[in-house]
């Protein structure tokens, strides 16, 4: 629900700027891209923090809501799918989008490692690349920001 909620706001910038100048576009998707790497971060921590309690998550209960997701982010991405390239605040919903679409399949096939196995690794590996994915696509979206921040 945390996720949702981020993408919520980060939707809601990306709308609000739109017909903005590009500067103010560039400056929204520099924080958003900034707050995508605070999240990496703290999934890396949060993995850190679950890889020593060892609480298995349950099974059915992450291939459910792993698949709920999977189908609002399809959809999402269909929609975004034309403007991928498009200038950085577009760009960075797209690579949101993108990511969560990727976890949602790598937490279902998370989900189906751990009902096997009854350890929680499978899951913790999915949140650290997880988290390193969001970093990645943090550094990519600041990285054009402030290019773009420069050019306006």
């Amino acid at each position: 629900s945390l996720d949702f909620l981020a993408d919520t706001f980060t939707y809601a910038i990306t709308l609000y700027v739109l017909g903005k100048p590009a500067k103010t576009r560039a400056m929204a998707a520099l924080a958003k891209g900034l707050s995508l790497g605070v999240m990496g971060i703290w999934v890396f921590g949060s993995t850190a923090y679950h890889f020593f309690t060892q609480d298995v998550p349950e099974a059915q209960m992450m291939t459910v809501i792993g698949f709920m997701a999977l189908i609002a982010n399809v959809a999402s991405l269909a929609l975004l799918l034309k403007y991928r390239e498009g200038d950085a605040n577009i760009r960075s919903v797209w690579l949101c989008s993108r990511n969560d679409a990727i976890g949602n399949v790598a937490v279902i096939l998370a989900a189906a490692a751990v009902a096997y196995s009854g350890s929680a690794l499978p899951d913790l590996i999915v949140a650290a690349v997880m988290a390193g994915l969001f970093l990645w696509s943090s550094s990519q979206i600041v990285k054009q920001a402030l290019g773009e921040m420069r050019t306006a």
